[in-house]
């Protein structure tokens, strides 16, 4: 039987937050931490809405701070499904910081994280798969298989020489 399937719209998630004074570093910058917090979160949800079911956090690739953010600033972060394997899915997430007195934004960070559906004993279950819709859909569905077989190398699941996509990409025979 043929797994249904939903759109990246269709888990589309976007949430705000004000970077406020608990939330910062010395520097009066937002804490890493704390915008991982959100990320994790935002993420969580787009991949419930994907899956239609609980969903626990199982990896998170490398998330790179590309600017600082200022106490606040009005923080915007983005996610939805890239592609769907049997049990996971992986999400992608944007972040944007403004000023709004300003009027200054800027792209803050992106990063992938990969989310299992559980039912209510935790035990992995089918999920629908990812119908992407636009040419950027379709560009991070087919990144997905390669960005997966990195994750389960680094994880040691996976020999380096079974990654056939990343061979692919390397031209290793």
């Amino acid at each position: 039987m043929a797994r249904k399937k939903k759109t990246p719209r269709e888990s589309f998630v976007s949430m705000t937050e004000m970077v406020l004074p608990n939330d910062t570093n010395t520097l009066n910058n937002l804490m890493g931490g704390r915008l991982m917090h959100w990320m994790d979160i935002v993420s969580a949800i787009a991949g419930q809405k994907h899956c239609g079911c609980v969903v626990v956090t199982a990896s998170v690739d490398n998330i790179s701070f590309r600017s600082p953010i200022p106490l606040g600033s009005v923080v915007t972060l983005r996610a939805k499904a890239t592609r769907a394997f049997s049990s996971s899915v992986e999400i992608r997430i944007d972040v944007e910081a403004e000023n709004i007195p300003e009027g200054k934004k800027v792209s803050s960070n992106s990063a992938y994280f990969t989310f299992v559906a559980v039912d209510k004993t935790g035990n992995p279950i089918e999920i629908p798969e990812v119908a992407p819709e636009t040419e950027d859909e379709i560009e991070l569905y087919n990144g997905a298989l390669r960005r997966r077989q990195l994750r389960l190398i680094l994880s040691g699941r996976m020999k380096p020489e079974e990654a056939k996509e990343l061979k692919s990409i390397f031209d290793i025979k």
